[in-house]
């Protein structure tokens, strides 16, 4: 754990706050209150290396809710981003996810791509630098080498178009390209629609670009390949996709739509792990019942659980992160003591002497958690955050207030979302299709 720094910015101070006291993880400052789980980010930055090397990398963080695993993909994301990744990144929903055919894939794929970030613009929104960044190093090398742009764009997407897809791509970049040099602005914003995926039918693709093709809920993968393939011709290290609430998945009734997902991650997996792909890597987080049940998550389908299992010689507190799944770790009372205290320093703006509580009351707050919901307060810190953060709130507005006080009346409920939306293995959902499919009534 790196310590915080001494001074902390007012917006990102107020930023982390924010987002604590809402129980959702912040886009930024995330260094500031991050703790423990070293070896699992040392796993994830290897990956990010593979990545930057020509490699790729298939990641499955699985945690309970309130675990941590968003504010854990959010530091890997900053990771990235500073060793001059790509990101892009997506919550999974009713109406996006992996594989469909009624626009839910292409609707998971424009908002990742509406949400591709880079190191220079860390709060998403870059996908028209990353295609400059190619336009404008095309231009300043076809001067130096005193041949025309186009030749050396071509030069340089020559990679894309091996791809599925990937002369579409091309295609519409050198739009891009033509639109810059004229200054068509309506080319541009074409050309990056297409890229995001906000094409709905070929006809318009045709008339606004010269394509035949969109990318629909068929292409959803290839054309993150292809994007890839684009941020290192651009001049980055490699793209990083991560989905999150892949939960999701595992809820659809529909036991056909389970399995065109999970063969989609097959897939996914299978590319990673064989080496067929290059520059790209995939982190999915999702709740242990999304991975390990055996009717509906990720070990229903065989061969998705042959290449997820566990190694099993890793038992009695022995680990193994080089296989693709990571179980979050959870945090440790110490940790959660450690983290408490950067909250505090964050709300001091990292100024000691503005503490707005000494160290007993850490302590002291601990032990509270621990009365009204055992264990729970370290192993998924959510509320027990979220309450610490509402507590310091109240003394930072109410000057005088003592801490003694306001103990007793902190409520720390048990995190109810994982008691209502976490399924026992095996357990009927209303409605689900197969069920009881094969059951006929006796005459």
């Amino acid at each position: 754990m790196s310590k915080a720094p001494k001074t902390i910015k007012p917006k990102e101070r107020d930023t982390i706050i924010q987002a604590l006291s809402a129980g959702v993880v912040p886009r930024v400052g995330l260094p500031h209150i991050q703790v423990g789980r070293a070896a699992e980010i040392g796993a994830l930055v290897r990956d990010v290396d593979r990545i930057a090397d020509g490699g790729a990398a298939v990641r499955f963080v699985i945690g309970d809710y309130g675990a941590g695993k968003t504010f854990f993909a959010n530091l890997i994301r900053l990771i990235a981003l500073e060793r001059k990744c790509v990101t892009v990144h997506a919550d999974l929903a009713p109406d996006r996810r992996i594989h469909a055919s009624g626009g839910q894939a292409r609707a998971l794929y424009s908002e990742a791509v509406r949400n591709m970030a880079t190191r220079t613009k860390p709060e998403g929104g870059a996908l028209a630098a990353v295609v400059e960044r190619l336009v404008t190093d095309a231009v300043k090398e076809a001067g130096e080498r005193q041949v025309p742009v186009e030749k050396v764009i071509d030069e340089k997407l020559a990679p894309i178009q091996e791809f599925v897809g990937g002369y579409d791509f091309a295609t519409v970049l050198k739009a891009y390209w033509r639109g810059s040099e004229a200054s068509n602005e309506e080319l541009k914003l074409a050309a990056l629609r297409w890229l995001r995926g906000e094409f709905s039918t070929k006809t318009e693709a045709n008339k606004s670009l010269g394509v035949r093709t969109i990318i629909d809920d068929d292409s959803v993968y290839d054309s993150l390949k292809s994007l890839a393939c684009l941020t290192k011709v651009a001049g980055y290290a490699g793209l990083l996709v991560m989905f999150d609430e892949m939960v999701n998945i595992y809820k659809l009734q529909n036991a056909q739509a389970r399995k065109s997902n999970f063969e989609q991650i097959l897939r996914i997996v299978n590319d990673a792990l064989q080496g067929n792909t290059v520059n790209i890597g995939f982190l999915m987080c999702g709740t242990p019942q999304f991975l390990l049940d055996t009717r509906r998550g990720l070990f229903s389908y065989e061969a998705l659980q042959s290449r997820l299992a566990e190694n099993q010689f890793a038992t009695k507190g022995l680990v193994d992160l080089s296989g693709p799944v990571i179980n979050l770790q959870s945090l440790t009372p110490e940790d959660l003591l450690i983290l408490l205290s950067n909250i505090r320093t964050v709300f001091a703006a990292g100024d000691p002497s503005k503490y707005l509580v000494p160290d007993e009351a850490l302590t002291a707050f601990m032990a509270h958690c621990d009365r009204r919901i055992g264990e729970a307060y370290f192993r998924t810190p959510r509320t027990t955050v979220k309450a610490f953060v509402q507590m310091l709130s109240v003394l930072e507005q109410n000057p005088g207030t003592k801490w003694q006080d306001l103990l007793g009346q902190v409520d720390v409920p048990a995190d109810l979302q994982s008691q209502q939306e976490a399924v026992p293995e095996g357990s009927a959902q209303p409605g689900d299709d197969d069920e009881l499919t094969s059951f006929r009534l006796g005459t």
